[in-house]
């Protein structure tokens, strides 16, 4: 019975070990998954916020287009006023049958456009060109007219002044939106980003849970065999000293018999040995 539960006893003994380890390994395995989580959840939190700065940027800059277009069109209206007056002023000084300025302007901007985007052959070419230089002239020469008006003089000078400053106000809009496009991209890679980096997090904090539970459970089983490990070792200890005191009686009943046979010859006058005497002494018979 006692081999039995020494045999027994071991086998739990291997398994505790066993769920000790296991234990062990998922511990450490779900350290590393929450450290996984945590840097995860770190990179996370630096994409939301390198996107809602992209995001206020592109906000500022879309802003900026905004206001920037309403003061070019603002420049374009005053603009568009003076010259307006300035055509008035032609019709009614005698000007009517030649053409607006606008209008001239227009049509040598339609045909430079024809110009750098249509195929001519050189004859046709030198024809749109020296069009285009006759407009040209034409509008010198009308401004040059209307110049010698001290009132409509500066009317023009002021006008192209203002179309200037439409013009860079426009380019202005162009540099905004271009930059407010560029951090609405930067903003949505960036969230982007994050989104991936929050389902890893996700992720590993899942691994780590399920780790955490397993080595929870890995514990328990090691609880559960060092408690019978501790009842086995009750036990055996008990066995052992029962089958050890159970061994001296039977030495001591087996010296006491031999003692009491020497006794008999010692009390016959038989002669004994010095071995003799200590065991009649040791059996406490003399």
């Amino acid at each position: 019975m006692l081999n039995d539960l020494i045999e027994k006893r071991k086998k739990i003994l291997t398994d505790s070990e066993d769920h000790k380890n296991k234990r062990n390994e998922l511990n450490s395995n779900a350290s590393k998954c929450a450290r996984e989580r945590n840097t995860l959840n770190n990179k996370t939190r630096e994409y939301v916020e390198e996107a809602q700065k992209n995001k206020e940027l592109r906000d500022e800059y879309n802003n900026k287009v905004q206001s920037t277009k309403d003061l070019r069109n603002q420049f374009n209206d005053q603009a568009n006023l003076l010259f307006d007056e300035i055509e008035a002023f032609k019709k009614e000084h005698g000007g009517s049958r030649n053409r607006g300025l606008k209008e001239l302007q227009r049509q040598i901007e339609t045909l430079e456009f024809r110009q750098q985007t249509e195929v001519f052959t050189i004859d046709k070419e030198r024809e749109l060109i020296e069009k285009i230089k006759q407009m040209k002239e034409t509008i010198k020469d009308q401004e040059a007219e209307l110049e010698q008006n001290k009132e409509i003089r500066n009317k023009i000078i002021n006008a192209k002044e203002l179309r200037r400053q439409a013009s860079e106000q426009h380019a202005k809009v162009t540099e905004y939106a271009e930059l407010a496009q560029k951090h609405h991209d930067f903003m949505v890679d960036f969230y982007r980003k994050a989104d991936e980096s929050r389902e890893a997090a996700d992720l590993s904090h899942k691994n780590f849970v399920e780790a955490q539970e397993s080595a929870d459970n890995e514990h328990k089983l090691f609880i559960s065999c060092q408690k019978e490990l501790r009842d086995y070792d009750k036990v055996i200890s008990g066995l052992r000293k029962k089958t050890k005191k159970t061994k001296t009686t039977k030495e001591q009943k087996a010296v006491r018999k031999e003692a009491e046979q020497i006794f008999k010859l010692f009390r016959s006058g038989e002669k004994l040995t010095t071995d003799d005497l200590l065991l009649l002494q040791r059996s406490k018979l003399i």
